[in-house]
């Protein structure tokens, strides 16, 4: 099985990749990890893929969650047997990064790199109610689901994916 989760963040992506990649027994790359290395330094963009490529082909089972693009986007919508996207609203991710702050504050949350200890600043609440919701990203969401509609499915707030964690995980 070959789960991918995309959608906004804060919608909770990570929280659920974990949880189904405990349900399943499958291997799980957070993107974010990739992404950054400790005190949140970005890693550099050809070490980044070397790193996805490498766990692209050496899991016949995975979750990846992260938008991404750069780092074989199209080929992990491919290669997924499910693609989920989440597109909660503005508000609900940002109280979810609230929460998330609050718990983690002055520690590394599980799906990061240790040593990127979490945060809330001016560029990230930007990000997550205006410039990481910009007409490109929305459109690759559509496009997903357009492409994928056999495989794609989409949540839009907390009550449907507690729905889908019920309907799939908790038989």
């Amino acid at each position: 099985m070959k789960i991918t989760i995309v959608g906004y963040s804060g919608s909770g992506k990570s929280s659920l990749a974990r949880t189904l990649g405990n349900h399943f027994n499958i291997n799980v790359l957070h993107l974010d990890s990739v992404h950054f290395l400790s005190n949140w330094i970005e890693r550099d963009e050809e070490e980044e893929k070397i790193i996805v490529e490498k766990f692209l082909k050496e899991n016949t089972s995975w979750i990846i969650d992260g938008n991404y693009s750069k780092l074989y986007f199209d080929q992990r919508m491919q290669e997924s047997d499910i693609i989920i996207i989440l597109l909660f609203n503005r508000f609900n991710c940002f109280f979810r990064v609230l929460n998330r702050y609050n718990k983690y504050k002055g520690k590394s949350r599980p799906d990061i790199t240790q040593g990127c200890f979490e945060k809330l600043d001016k560029e990230f609440i930007s990000w997550i109610l205006y410039r990481g919701r910009n007409k490109i990203i929305r459109k690759r969401f559509y496009k997903l689901k357009l492409q994928y509609h056999h495989k794609v499915v989409i949540i839009k707030n907390q009550k449907q994916m507690n729905n889908y964690i019920r309907k799939y995980i908790v038989k």
